[in-house]
């Protein structure tokens, strides 16, 4: 595993430190970033041979096939049951590609991503689970470059992919496999231990966290208990008012829809969500063969009145006003509730796609208009548009990505 040290990043502004301002030529942001002018359309078009459809592809970009999924025997130490990480490891055990670019641990801190480049299958393991932070991820393909490293996969989230692909040709690479995992908001690692720090009086003790499809969180902890939390019951009201930065809050691909293959949460019931986007991904899955277990997602529910609710109360934060907090005798009543009759599967994952593509308008009008025409594609503004969320004029990015 090869694990060397950055250069310091460039001073951006919009930032998640995907690693482009560490490389020799730091100027590649102009042209990488997704905070700056991204071209869905166009890169939908580049790697997938068209541009996102209507019904679903309209919330989760294109798609071949979509499933719920599991693997078979689930892999120790893995977030979920480990289909990532076995999608890595079976590229390197087949002598696929020479390289997986993805994040271990921080060996002083379990929370902190480090990127890293694996060479061997085994190596996977360490990949396994989740962290919170900024790390920058690219910044390792001038090594694998240097190590003459040609054929490489690549798992990362949305920020750090749009990036890759911007820069993929000029990579020279003879084979890239990506794999994308959806990005349900990030922070920095030292605002993460805050929140643990919220959530339990000895935080050290958790090991794994995991905000779950059925409206909670999951705690595991060392001595091996496990804690369900309600959304509702979660301190956020307590966080500062930039736990969450403003790229996250104006992410417009949340589901990762230029991976050759995204995995999930947001639509798997209680098990992963897989979406198979091309050639490229559909053989990686069968590379898996019965050793996952597939079956169609599931749907129920209605989303439209949470999606609403949540548009207010972003609108009065986006105007810095005090979020609207419901009654503590309501909040059991309201926890029993979501899981039952809320939007689930699929619906809750169209629910959050409509959540975040009305946060992004949102903040980004109140604090950067002036960046709305470039950052915002149509296909945002196409998933906001039954909520009334409309351009206004000035804010529609122009025909060269639209």
């Amino acid at each position: 595993m090869i694990t060397p040290a950055f250069e310091a990043p460039a001073p951006r502004g919009l930032c998640t430190d995907c690693g482009i301002s560490r490389m020799k030529n730091a100027r590649d942001c102009g042209r990488a970033c997704q905070f700056i002018a991204p071209d869905y359309a166009g890169m939908e078009t580049l790697i997938h041979g068209r541009q996102r459809g209507t019904g679903d592809e309209r919330f989760f970009g294109p798609f071949q096939a979509m499933y719920r999924a599991r693997m078979t025997s689930p892999a120790a130490g893995a977030q979920w049951t480990g289909i990532t990480t076995a999608l890595g490891a079976q590229l390197l055990a087949a002598g696929t590609v020479d390289a997986v670019l993805t994040m271990v641990p921080d060996a002083q801190d379990k929370w902190r991503p480090v990127p890293a480049l694996i060479t061997d299958a085994a190596g996977m393991e360490q990949a396994r689970g989740m962290r919170m932070g900024y790390a920058p991820l690219l910044a390792l393909l001038e090594e694998a470059q240097e190590r003459g490293f040609s054929r490489l996969a690549v798992i990362g989230i949305p920020c750090q992919i749009y990036a890759l692909r911007r820069l993929e040709e000029a990579l020279g690479l003879d084979a890239l496999f990506v794999i994308g995992t959806p990005c349900s908001d990030n922070t920095t690692t030292e605002n993460f231990h805050r929140f643990l720090a919220l959530l339990d009086e000895d935080p050290d003790s958790i090991t794994y966290l995991e905000f779950r499809a059925d409206y909670r969180v999951e705690l595991r902890y060392a001595d091996g208990r496990v804690r369900m939390i309600p959304f509702l019951s979660l301190p956020i009201s307590d966080l500062p008012q930039d736990f969450f930065p403003l790229t996250c809050r104006t992410c417009v691909d949340y589901t990762n829809a230029l991976a050759d293959i995204t995995v999930g949460y947001m639509g798997g019931e209680g098990d992963q969500w897989l979406l198979v986007r091309n050639a490229r991904g559909a053989e990686m899955l069968a590379s898996l063969g019965d050793r996952i277990e597939l079956s169609a997602p599931g749907s129920a529910g209605r989303r439209a009145g949470a999606v609403r609710g949540f548009i207010a109360n972003t609108a009065r934060a986006a105007g810095g006003l005090p979020l609207r907090r419901m009654p503590d005798w309501l909040r059991p009543v309201v926890s029993w509730l979501q899981p039952r009759t809320g939007p689930r599967g699929l619906e809750f994952a169209r629910a959050r796609l409509e959540m975040k593509a009305a946060e992004t308008i949102l903040h980004l009008r109140r604090q950067m208009p002036a960046r709305m025409k470039n950052m915002i594609p149509d296909h945002v503004w196409r998933i906001a548009a039954p909520y009334d969320l409309e351009p206004q004029p000035g804010e529609r990015q122009d025909d060269r990505s639209s």
